[in-house]
C-alpha cells in the first residue's frame, strides 16, 4: 500500500470541464468588478442614449404618423348654437301646420315664427297653402346636416384633449387671427385616425350647409324674390340677410380650414411616399 501523506507537494486542483467552467460563478475581491459605478462616464452615456432614443421614437410617432386636428372655440362656439337654432327651425317646418300660427303647437316654442312668416312666405301660409315642397325638403335636409354636426362634435368630445394656453389649430394659423382672438383661438385636440374622421365629416357637412343655403337664396333669385320681396330693406336686412348670411360665412370659413387640412394631410403622404 502506497503511503500518500508524505507526498512531496499537494495535488493540482481537478481541472473542470467547460460546461462547469461556464456556469461556475466567477468572484473578484474587488466589488467594483460586478458593481456598476453609477457616475462613470459609460453608465451615463449609456442611460443618456436610451433617453434620447426612447423621446427620438415618441416624437416621431406623435409628429410624423398622427394628424392632429384642433378646431377653433369661435367654430366650437358656432356649432353650438347653431344646432340649437336649426332643430328649432326644423321642427317649426317639419310640424306645419300645427306649429303655425292659431296651430296647436304654436305657442309657446314657435311664436316668433309668426312674424318671420310674414317677412318670409317661404315659412307662411302662402306657402303652405300653395303646397311649395320647397320648405319642407330643405327642413328634411337640416336633419342630415345636423346629424354630421353632432358626429363631428361627438368624436371631439368623446376623443379629444384640451389644449394647453397658446397652442391653437391651423384654422387660426392660417387665418392669421390668433392673437385676435386670445381664448377663442385655442381649442379641443383630437389625432390619429379619428382626427381625419373629424376633418372629414366637418367638411362635407360645412360644404352642405353652404349649398343648401345658397340654394335657399337662388329659389328666391329665380322665383323674383317672390316671397321676400314684399318687404322694405331694414326689414329684408335685419330679418332675412343678417340671419341667413350666418349660414353662409361662418360654414364657408370651415369649408376652408377643413379643406386646407385635407390638402395638408394628402401633400404629407406623397412625400412619405416618394421619400421611400
Amino acid at each position: 500500500m502506497v503511503s500518500t501523506r508524505n507526498h512531496p507537494k499537494n495535488f493540482p486542483p481537478p481541472t473542470l470541464s467547460p460546461s462547469k467552467r461556464a456556469s461556475t460563478p466567477t468572484t473578484s475581491n474587488n466589488d467594483s468588478d460586478y458593481n456598476m459605478d453609477t457616475n462613470s462616464p459609460t453608465k451615463r452615456d449609456f442611460s443618456s442614449d436610451i433617453s434620447l432614443r426612447a423621446s427620438g421614437a415618441s416624437q416621431s410617432g406623435t409628429s410624423t404618423t398622427q394628424w392632429t386636428h384642433i378646431p377653433s372655440r369661435l367654430t366650437l362656439i358656432w356649432l353650438a348654437l347653431s344646432l340649437p337654432l336649426v332643430a328649432w327651425d326644423t321642427g317649426y317646418v317639419l310640424l306645419r301646420p300645427h306649429s303655425m300660427p292659431g296651430g296647436t303647437l304654436h305657442r309657446p316654442l314657435w311664436i316668433p315664427y309668426a312674424l318671420y312668416g310674414e317677412v318670409d312666405h317661404i315659412y307662411g301660409f302662402k306657402a303652405w297653402e300653395a303646397h311649395n315642397g320647397f320648405t319642407a325638403a330643405q327642413g328634411t335636409l337640416n336633419v342630415v346636416e345636423s346629424v354630421g354636426y353632432a358626429i363631428y362634435l361627438w368624436i371631439l368630445v368623446t376623443y379629444g384633449r384640451e389644449t394647453g394656453p397658446g397652442r391653437k389649430g391651423k384654422e387660426v394659423e392660417r387665418m392669421g387671427v390668433g392673437v385676435g382672438l386670445g381664448w377663442l383661438g385655442e381649442g379641443r385636440a383630437v389625432a390619429g385616425r379619428v382626427a381625419a374622421w373629424a376633418v372629414l365629416v366637418g367638411f362635407g357637412t360645412s360644404l352642405m350647409t353652404v349649398s343648401k343655403t345658397v340654394l335657399y337664396w337662388l329659389n328666391e333669385a329665380f322665383s323674383g324674390f317672390d316671397n321676400i320681396g314684399h318687404n322694405n330693406l331694414s326689414d329684408l336686412v335685419f330679418c332675412w340677410i343678417i340671419p341667413n348670411g350666418l349660414w353662409l360665412v361662418l360654414p364657408s370659413y370651415m369649408i376652408y380650414v377643413f379643406g386646407q387640412e385635407i390638402l395638408d394631410g394628402l401633400e404629407s403622404a406623397a412625400e412619405s411616399k416618394k421619400s421611400r
